[in-house]
């Protein structure tokens, strides 16, 4: 009994299988991201032999009819597993081809980038935004999709993977998979989560002042912290009086306590489980490259971005875009780059601290905004 099940299995995956590399096919030859150029090659290729044409429509037809004898057996005796399995289907059509022809072309544009970059010389922060920000996003999204590739690597693995990637969008998928709700609803959900460490490191900010020497200093730091804790958002004024305090002690890249980075790094949405000096180095490398954001932005010029470039690039900052209005997300990305565009390199453990000090109460004085 056992063995016939087996049997039995191995048949219906082979021919659920073919059915989808059948579908694959016709979806990916018809489909509106095609191209006239795509298809004609395709027509050369096989109008050179009727014989060669008659088989591939033989054995499409055949595919086609056991994939449907599948469903319908599935249909008949296993309704519920059906809705499941029908569901997948239209998820994987509608959202991982386009996902991945979206991906595709992000991976000719990073090639064209870098090879730009080698023939002329030009480095990172030299760079347009544009081309800047795509380097970036993609190389992070490339990180978020090691741990999927390496689960589908075993034999039979990629059923799996299917599966994983239908329940668990959030944590496997990068963002091109992802549906336009669906782009509003995780983004909410991982600044929920950042959101949880603004206390702790405005505690921390407000413990340090009191190791400030310079007394002036110190109640200016005070001050701002008490500020932020009790629901008002600073002006870009309040916050450049305090900058020295994070070029050098107590404050600086190089002097900032352990326990302070560990708050940080989630707002980067970086691991705080790691050593204190590699999470500084992480900081410290991830600190300066949106420094060179914020430069290449402040050339291009605020106003050239699209209203979906605007929404992550404040995204990006801290701030959570899908609740505001484009006026205001354009209000506040003016008001962070009058922080930026005034800090030296040595200076960027305040734009780290940026990402709470201008975020947490932004628009209406509440940290829930």
């Amino acid at each position: 009994m056992a063995l016939s099940c087996s049997n039995l299995c191995s048949q219906l995956s082979l021919i659920r299988l073919c059915g989808l590399r059948t579908n694959i096919i016709n979806n990916l030859v018809h489909s509106p991201y095609a191209s006239g150029q795509s298809r004609l090659p395709l027509c050369r290729y096989y109008s050179s032999s009727k014989v060669r044409r008659g088989v591939g429509r033989y054995v499409a037809s055949k595919l086609q009819r056991a994939n449907s004898k599948y469903e319908a057996f599935l249909k008949r005796r296993f309704p519920r597993f059906y809705q499941l399995y029908h569901t997948f289907v239209e998820v994987f059509y509608h959202r991982l081809i386009p996902g991945f022809k979206l991906l595709y072309q992000d991976a000719k544009a990073v090639a064209r980038i870098k090879a730009n970059m080698g023939s002329t010389g030009v480095e990172f922060k030299d760079l347009p935004y544009r081309e800047m920000e795509m380097l970036r996003q993609f190389r992070r999204n490339v990180i978020k999709a090691i741990p999927l590739v390496l689960i589908s690597v075993p034999p039979f693995a990629n059923y799996l993977v299917f599966v994983l990637m239908y329940f668990f969008p959030r944590q496997l998928l990068i963002p091109h998979f992802w549906t336009a709700s669906q782009k509003v609803e995780f983004q909410g959900i991982y600044h929920s989560l950042r959101a949880q460490h603004h206390q702790p490191v405005l505690k921390g900010l407000e413990s340090t002042s009191s190791s400030v020497k310079d007394k002036q200093l110190q109640v200016r730091l005070k001050n701002l912290c008490v500020k932020v804790q009790n629901g008002v958002n600073p002006n870009a004024s309040e916050i450049l009086a305090v900058r020295s305090l994070f070029s050098g002690p107590p404050l600086g890249m190089k002097r900032m306590s352990t326990h302070q980075m560990r708050h940080i790094s989630p707002l980067l949405f970086l691991t705080p489980r790691l050593p204190g000096f590699l999470i500084g180095r992480r900081l410290n490398s991830h600190a300066l490259e949106l420094l060179q954001l914020d430069r290449a932005l402040s050339r291009l010029g605020p106003h050239q971005l699209s209203e979906a470039e605007l929404r992550q690039a404040c995204y990006v900052r801290g701030l959570n875009s899908g609740r505001l209005d484009v006026n205001q997300c354009r209000e506040w990305l003016s008001q962070w780059l009058q922080v930026s565009s005034s800090l030296k390199e040595s200076e960027v453990s305040l734009l780290l601290h940026n990402l709470v000090l201008l975020s947490a109460n932004y628009p209406k004085g509440s940290s829930r905004h």
